[in-house]
């Protein structure tokens, strides 16, 4: 009789394989350095406290698509590495969260945050909020670092690991190429349409299914061709992952979302909303619109009463419309790539489900 595979319940595996590694990856640190374990448990807890686990999904089915089996000890080693991703997503969110002073990931407060109510409630020396920023960094970094561990220590022969380093190693520039490139066009006030979409491709396309998909594929044996193919559905339903992320960060409801309403308008995020909002109401010569939509962008104390008019001027330009459109039309262009790269039964199905969750969820 054959084994269980990992497809039905791949959360659940995700969740084994990262604990598995995180129970045993701070030992010898933790017996030289006791007080260590609570920066660790900072990072434990935040990696394994939620998430939709979206990229190690992407991966598996690019392991799956590419000819790899779903149970066994090759698949073990491929949900290792696939589950290492969620390693690199911890260090891109805590860091995230600290470059633009969020308070709040998933319902719960940040990093930084938490780590500096630790310092003022004991009454540590000097500054809670330095050490809250200290803290989110040193646990970021440990988490890129160990994501690279889990990586290169799956149960895997080496010439399997050689062909998805090249992904790996591609997917973390990117990741941080991509949050510079956000980082900038912030403060050079570039709102074009074109600087939205360059950083939603480098920064979310990319990282979040272009190259999850690759890695799993390489770790499968693909060939060129079949990469090729998985990077363009992965480009074209990354991009719209991000729009739907840039229209709940407007229109969502926070007790869905886990973060407030406007949240990337105080931020000052160039999303592709914001950018058409602009362009939008000064080709209609909407000087009203155009100015609430302008005036809310990296004003911190944006009340909810000025998001909701920035809600209805984004709507009224037509800006809401034709980031929907603009979703629909890569989720199309995404499904006949996906039709054209003949995966392995069952990814086809399964990356079509993923599709649309990705580009009509709610949180």
């Amino acid at each position: 009789m054959d084994a269980p595979g990992f497809d039905d319940d791949l959360p659940a595996h995700v969740e084994r394989a990262l604990t598995a590694f995180l129970d045993r990856a701070g030992d010898e640190i933790v017996r030289t350095e006791p007080s260590v374990a609570a920066g660790i448990d900072v990072l434990s807890g935040f990696v394994m406290c939620g998430g939709k686990r979206i990229r190690p999904t992407f991966a598996w089915w690019g392991w799956r698509g590419a000819g790899g089996p779903a149970s066994g000890e090759a698949a073990e080693g491929a949900l290792q590495v696939v589950a290492s991703l969620e390693l690199i997503q911890a260090c891109a969110l805590i860091h995230d969260d600290l470059i633009d002073s969020s308070d709040s990931r998933r319902g719960n407060p940040t990093v930084h945050v938490a780590s500096a109510k630790v310092h003022a409630d004991h009454g540590w020396l000097g500054s809670p909020a330095t050490f809250g920023l200290a803290t989110a960094v040193l646990v970021g970094d440990l988490a890129l670092a160990w994501a690279d561990d889990m990586f290169a220590e799956a149960p895997l022969p080496a010439q399997t690991l050689a062909k998805a380093r090249p992904a790996w190693r591609a997917m973390r520039t990117e990741v941080l190429a991509g949050q510079y490139l956000d980082v900038r066009t912030q403060a050079v006030g570039d709102a074009s349409p074109e600087a939205a979409l360059r950083i939603d491709r480098l920064k979310t396309a990319a990282y979040t299914v272009q190259r999850p998909l690759h890695l799993g594929a390489a770790l499968a044996g693909a060939d060129d061709r079949l990469v090729d193919t998985l990077l363009e559905f992965g480009g074209d339903v990354g991009v719209a992952f991000q729009l739907r992320d840039d229209l709940l960060g407007v229109f969502g409801d926070p007790s869905v979302t886990g973060k407030p309403a406007g949240d990337d308008l105080r931020e000052g995020k160039r999303t592709l909303l914001v950018a058409l909002g602009l362009q939008l109401a000064d080709e209609r010569g909407d000087r009203t619109a155009a100015k609430v939509i302008a005036g809310a962008i990296g004003k911190a104390d944006l009340s909810d009463t000025a998001v909701d008019a920035v809600r209805e001027a984004l709507t009224g330009v037509g800006a809401v419309d034709a980031v929907e459109h603009r979703i629909d039309d890569l989720t199309a262009s995404a499904m006949a790539a996906l039709e054209r790269a003949h995966l392995a039964e069952p990814a086809p199905a399964a990356l079509a489900d993923l599709v649309g969750k990705a580009t009509r969820r709610t949180s």
